[in-house]
């Protein structure tokens, strides 16, 4: 998959901008605060419909604006393809392929997979379960749209389920019998997604591993372990046994919406014993995985967006990571930097094609 151009209009500090691009490397040069990594941001919308920075859709809308729009022309081997993301402040969000819009926005997601690597990965390590559990669902998802379709319907339920236990509180009664109508949905939806994470996790840890030793040079054992409530019961048990606590807490206590990564090295906890060079060389690990996995699994080469990289790893690091860029044939590249000398040579080590915008 290429992107050959970007048109944006009033997408967060960019008024309206243009870009052509190399089909291997594209490089945005500038000072902080510019709008570099707002380009990337961009691109992850035309693959995913939303940001990677976990802003809202109307916080994008520049200032005094009533939208914003992008719009990428997309080669797919075979046909030039246009995407549109439109957002209105006033209605709701329009996704287009060829100006026919989508009925879902999860109906666009795997069109144009992308795997980005920034400086706020950190938060995988750093911030709670939910936020490496919509890292695994996002990895997923780009790969199997049956995966994408439980989530949506299991969330829902988890959802209903909740309203209603909540509903039992205000008005101090409890039906059992009311509260199991849920429990056949979130069993046959949860242990799909259960079965495709365990999958998944088990396809990426020696990836990580092998990715890992060529990044840091290191003797490190790095893993990635998946915790489920559904690995110690069966769901249905699981629900059965909770259903009291549930009524307490007038939430679903128990599932797959509780699910957690943990993330090892030499057995021990990788966010208290790994230094910030073995965390940043773990999460470049663990997102070049994804990258190969998705390749592996959909036949599409994802376009990889690396914001800020090289500002944030030695030298040592850099050199592994262009190196190992070169060996796997990862496509289209983007990358932002503030340093216009240091990405020419970056570029020139990796020797493709490639434009630099200064921005």
């Amino acid at each position: 998959m290429i992107i050959r151009k970007l048109h944006l209009i009033n997408f967060k500090n960019h008024q309206e901008k243009s870009f052509e691009f190399s089909p291997q490397i594209n490089c945005f040069v500038g000072n902080n605060g510019v709008g570099k990594t707002n380009v990337l941001d961009a691109l992850h919308y035309l693959s995913v419909a939303k940001s990677f920075l976990g802003n809202t859709d109307l916080n994008n809308i520049k200032t005094d604006e009533d939208f914003f729009a992008i719009e990428g022309e997309i080669s797919d081997g075979e046909k030039e393809n246009i995407i549109k993301v439109q957002m209105p402040k006033d209605v709701k969000k329009i996704i287009k392929k060829n100006d026919k819009s989508y009925d879902r926005i999860a109906d666009h997601i795997g069109f144009l997979p992308s795997v980005i690597i920034s400086p706020y990965d950190s938060n995988l390590i750093s911030d709670s379960g939910e936020s490496r559990r919509r890292f695994l669902d996002a990895m997923i998802s780009q790969t199997d749209s049956d995966y994408l379709f439980n989530l949506i319907q299991y969330q829902k339920t988890v959802q209903q389920r909740n309203a209603l236990l909540k509903n039992f509180a205000r008005n101090r009664y409890f039906d059992a019998e009311n509260l199991d109508i849920y429990n056949d949905p979130l069993i046959k939806f949860g242990t799909k997604i259960f079965e495709k994470r365990e999958q998944f996790t088990d396809s990426i840890v020696p990836l990580i591993q092998q990715y890992y030793d060529i990044i840091s040079n290191g003797n490190e054992k790095v893993t990635v372990i998946y915790q489920s409530h559904l690995q110690e019961n069966d769901f249905g048990t699981l629900l059965r046994e909770n259903s009291e606590k549930d009524r307490m807490l007038t939430y679903t206590s128990t599932g797959i919406h509780k699910d957690d990564l943990v993330f090892e090295m030499n057995g021990n906890s990788l966010k208290k014993i790994g230094s910030q060079g073995q965390q940043k060389s773990f999460l470049i690990a663990l997102k070049l995985s994804q990258m190969n996995r998705i390749k592996e699994l959909t036949g599409k080469t994802p376009v990889l967006l690396l914001d800020d990289i090289f500002d944030k790893l030695d030298d040592t690091r850099v050199s592994q990571l262009i190196e190992l860029v070169n060996q796997e044939h990862f496509g289209q590249i983007f990358i932002t930097d503030t340093n216009l000398e240091r990405t020419e040579k970056v570029v020139k080590k990796i020797n493709e094609e490639s434009k630099i915008f200064e921005i």
